[in-house]
């Protein structure tokens, strides 16, 4: 018994006539008479009682009806969730992420790729990038965001945006109460930095800046996110620089100020990797919602 069988044996049940049901499936009525005969003889048992008006259903053809009926549209079912699948609009995406992006970068990205695709499961990892680079690896997860990613032979990156990057400062610091701050100044304060980890990392970038103005900074802590800094910022354990991204963070007595002179590199980009030889066409339609970022 093959779908054709099933598709025969519906449109003569419907029709009650092998002429109707003939002319429906556009065939001739012999070819239409034999698979119905074959597909009894393959069941045992007789589907049709053939009247001068036409062919009647048993009652075992009355319940092969609906099993018919049910098993087509599973299978309609199946075909277009699979076409759907393959069009990466149904299926499921592990996403790893990490510090101060999920304020503000990520979550319009996922807003606008779950909206555009409904029916694919976001799945979300907590990693820092060697965690990530191990399950990118491991195919434990499909895409990750981090920042300051070194190029790998097996992986992709593609850069999402670029930050420029503020100082979170107390309301109280007399820096706060300067109309302009310069960089060099940052020499006479002690510095929070993050994220703790993998390197390279933010604090190299941090430390690389102070370097190219001829100073090193005050390390005051090192710590594992931008909330951390940003809360021991009102601790009073000093200043942190930190991505635009991190001002969505409304700690009482923080504020974020610009620096006045800030050189070329200053700023900070957010990248996305994943592995080269995925060819997953939810990964695609993914990288696709990426690359629209800036007209998001």
């Amino acid at each position: 018994m093959d779908l054709r069988h099933l598709r025969y044996f519906v449109a003569v049940a419907e029709e009650q006539n092998i002429g109707r049901a003939a002319a429906r499936l556009h065939i001739s009525q012999p070819p239409l008479t034999r698979q119905i005969q074959q597909l009894e003889e393959e069941l045992g048992v007789t589907l049709f009682n053939r009247t001068p008006r036409g062919m009647e259903l048993t009652q075992a053809g009355q319940l092969f009806l609906e099993e018919a009926r049910n098993i087509r549209s599973l299978v309609e079912q199946a075909t277009e969730r699979t076409q759907r699948a393959g069009q990466g609009k149904l299926g499921r995406i592990d996403v790893a992420i990490f510090g101060s992006a999920i304020l503000d970068a990520i979550p319009k990205l996922l807003l606008a790729f779950r909206t555009r695709h409904p029916d694919v499961k976001v799945v979300l990892h907590t990693m820092t990038k060697a965690e990530q680079i191990a399950a990118l690896r491991q195919r434990r997860i499909s895409v990750g965001f981090n920042r300051m990613l070194a190029p790998l032979d097996d992986l992709e990156t593609r850069q999402v945006t670029t930050e420029k990057l503020l100082l979170a400062v107390r309301a109280d610091h007399p820096l706060a109460r300067q109309a302009s701050i310069a960089f060099a100044e940052l020499r006479d304060h002690p510095l929070v930095l993050f994220p703790t980890g993998g390197r390279p990392s933010f604090i190299d970038k941090v430390i690389g800046l102070c370097s190219d103005r001829g100073f090193q900074p005050q390390i005051s802590q090192e710590v594992g996110d931008a909330v951390t800094g940003v809360a021991l910022v009102a601790g009073g354990f000093g200043v942190c620089l930190v991505p635009e991204s991190a001002t969505t963070l409304q700690f009482p007595g923080v504020v974020y100020a610009p620096l006045s002179d800030t050189p070329p590199n200053f700023f900070v980009d957010l990248s996305c990797v994943y592995r080269r030889d995925d060819s997953s066409p939810i990964l695609a339609a993914f990288l696709n919602t990426v690359a629209e970022y800036d007209r998001l």
